[in-house]
């Protein structure tokens, strides 16, 4: 087993949740290629921060190299970018279908894709973590999401494909359904009515998914789990 440290590859990484996982991931000690759209060079020289959007093809491979050449190796990824737009079903426009089915799908697939074969060719087994919604299986007329539910929908079974998939390897997949978090997404002055799509009558924060994640990469046995953050909204109202 090599001694360089472990290397985790998060997408969305600027702000909120994306954030919030990298210095939760520094905290047990893994180096991080953070990734976003626009990223800061960050300070912590175990910190490699990559722009690149990854809805645009080859971005994916681009920053799976960059992980490599920097720390030599990627042993999770936590599919964490993703772009969520709330509208009646007829009212989507093809620059909608494209911005969400670019960054949801392609993002997962190409950065995926590469890191699972990096994975194999270190032998060491990996974890791919994917970040996905509990709309895909409580839908809610007060938010119109068809968009969400059809790319993470998908996301949540290929979750499950490359758990079984790649188990014999030693690749665990899982995902993280959340429900409304405190993030830049949402105004504060909405957070008292998103609340109220909660049983427990609060919304997330960023803390809760970072908890969560953590405890998937801390649960080797755990594999093909779609993990609800929700605040009972999946269980019912």
């Amino acid at each position: 087993m090599t001694s360089t440290p472990r290397v985790a590859l998060i997408t969305g990484a600027s702000q909120g949740i994306g954030e919030g996982l990298v210095a939760g991931y520094r905290k047990l000690g893994y180096a991080v290629v953070a990734n976003s759209r626009t990223i800061a060079p960050s300070e912590d020289p175990m910190v490699l921060a990559v722009p690149g959007d990854i809805a645009q093809p080859g971005v994916g491979r681009q920053i799976v190299d960059a992980a490599v050449e920097r720390f030599g190796r990627i042993d999770t990824v936590v599919n964490n970018a993703g772009i969520f737009i709330a509208k009646p079903f007829v009212d989507y426009t093809d620059e909608d279908y494209d911005a969400i089915t670019g960054v949801n799908l392609r993002g997962f697939f190409e950065v995926s894709r590469a890191a699972v074969g990096q994975m194999l060719e270190q032998g060491e087994g990996g974890h791919l973590v994917t970040i996905s919604t509990t709309l895909v299986e409580h839908a809610n007329s007060d938010v119109p999401s068809a968009l969400a539910s059809l790319t993470k929908g998908g996301l949540n079974a290929a979750t499950r494909e490359l758990a079984v998939e790649y188990a014999t390897r030693g690749i665990r997949s899982n995902a993280v359904a959340l429900g409304i978090i405190r993030t830049p997404m949402h105004q504060p002055s909405d957070y008292d009515a998103l609340a109220a799509l909660h049983p427990v009558g609060r919304v997330g924060d960023v803390a809760d998914v970072v908890n969560a994640v953590l405890y998937l990469e801390n649960a080797p046995f755990v594999t093909g789990e779609i993990l609800h953050v929700d605040g009972g909204q999946s269980a019912g109202h």
